[in-house]
């Protein structure tokens, strides 16, 4: 394996809550379609309704907040809005599916129906809310129930939705009554067709996002572990590659990073730095029916792990993910403040892309990159995560960061965060609303204006 220095670039963006970004990034900003791409919008425009801080130009809706009655009549919103997707509607809109991340103390925990329910005792689960051509509400209903912490996720090229459990709490842990840190496999068309089963080949760990190569189907997961020994980055080989909806239940093996001479992947400070031809380790006990899969032995060599990994997005030939932060003394190597990392499966290459550079002024450690995506004007949108004031930031191909969202509905401190954060920003199929939760009170935004006019 060869360690080599590639584009690294000089070019710094820093905005006023003191993020700075900087790497090479021409890959990961060329965008998804053929819009112009997506350049800075101005200062944010102070929201008289204090919820939603946007540049000049562009607009809100409130699609959903938690304990509003959901449109089926199925019960209130539940609590903790964190992974979303966008999925098209024929004749036009959305269907929007949103992770809630309840725990055992959740407010409004997702109704647990027959049918699409895994275990009673789990108060998490999933929300289907059908848009029409005009942006309206149509349904709003329950597409899984009873499972737990239901985190991040991500999208299949089959059109369906893959949550992730952040959690591996065992059967008999309050009310649970089966084993949780699974990913369910939710079809935001149709209820009746999700099936209330954990993938358990895909592993059971404390899941993050996932992000799916369309090209053979194979399945890239982030593993959200912020003690030690900290989590991993896994891919999962299935037997039924591309196979459509269920495919996923035919099994398959589970893999984990293997980065030589890296243990962690928090030692890597220079944007640019490669990695070729790193490699992959078969995880022997997915289940973590003995020993939890972070802990358990990858032979000569060892495993390499990294602090809070979370983001995780398919873009053109490669896998990015995200390292929320990393601190020295919680057992990291080294302290970073976010940094993204890109995969390219073709040349087995791994890129430290983008590092978040420390605070100059009010960023609280932990102020960090949360659910990424990226955006068909080009450029990536990054939710932040951490104490005080919290943002939705935009990269520029050029590599210009700018705030493009700001909460105002529950700022919080260092001392008292108020769970203020940024969730499952994505778009529509049309390219032409963002879409954005804040995690509590949970509530679902669609945002349009001007995003091809720069």
């Amino acid at each position: 394996m060869a360690i080599s220095r590639r584009g690294l670039l000089a070019g710094t963006g820093v905005v006023g809550a003191g993020i700075a970004f900087s790497g090479a990034v021409e890959h990961l900003f060329r965008g998804d379609g053929a819009a112009p791409p997506t350049g800075r919008y101005g200062p944010l425009v102070p929201d008289p309704n204090d919820l939603l801080d946007l540049p000049r130009g562009f607009r809100y809706t409130v699609l959903s907040r938690e304990g509003e009655r959901m449109f089926s009549g199925e019960g209130p919103v539940p609590s903790h809005c964190d992974g979303m997707s966008a999925f098209p509607r024929k004749g036009g809109g959305a269907w929007l599916v949103r992770n809630h991340e309840n725990r055992l103390d959740a407010s409004h925990r997702v109704p647990a129906l027959p049918g699409i329910t895994y275990d009673p005792g789990g108060l998490g689960g999933c929300a289907a809310l059908e848009l029409d051509e005009a942006g309206r509400i149509r349904t709003e209903r329950v597409a899984i129930a009873g499972t737990a912490v239901n985190c991040a996720g991500g999208h299949t090229p089959w059109r369906t939705w893959l949550t992730c459990e952040e959690t591996e709490d065992r059967a008999g842990t309050g009310s649970y009554t089966k084993d949780h840190g699974f990913i369910f496999e939710v079809d935001p068309y149709r209820q009746d067709r999700t099936v209330p089963e954990p993938l358990t080949a895909m592993g059971r760990f404390q899941h993050e996002a996932i992000a799916v190569d369309p090209r053979d189907g194979v399945v890239y997961e982030t593993e959200d572990a912020f003690d030690k020994p900290f989590g991993l980055f896994y891919r999962f080989l299935p037997k039924k590659p591309m196979g459509g909806f269920d495919s996923l239940r035919a099994g398959g093996q589970l893999e984990a990073l293997r980065v030589p001479d890296v243990p962690d992947l928090s030692m890597i400070q220079e944007t640019g730095t490669v990695f070729e031809r790193v490699e992959w380790v078969k995880v022997l006990d997915p289940r973590a029916d003995q020993t939890p899969v972070r802990f358990q032995d990858f032979g000569p060599g060892g495993i390499t792990h990294a602090q809070k990994l979370e983001g995780c997005y398919w873009g053109g030939d490669r896998v990015y993910f995200v390292s929320s932060y990393a601190r020295r003394d919680e057992g990291s190597r080294a302290d970073h403040f976010g940094q993204v990392w890109s995969y390219e499966p073709h040349d087995r290459r791994l890129t430290l892309v983008i590092v978040f550079g420390p605070d100059t002024h009010i960023q609280a450690p932990g102020d960090s990159p949360d659910n990424i995506c990226l955006a068909p004007q080009g450029g990536l949108m990054v939710c932040e995560d951490g104490g005080g004031a919290q943002y939705v930031f935009g990269v520029t191909r050029q590599r210009d960061v700018y705030p493009m969202a700001r909460n105002r509905q529950n700022i919080g401190t260092e001392d008292d965060p108020a769970w203020g954060e940024f969730a499952g920003v994505t778009f529509s199929p049309d390219a032409q609303t963002m879409f954005v939760n804040v995690y509590t009170p949970g509530t679902t935004f669609a945002i349009t204006g001007p995003w091809s006019h720069h």
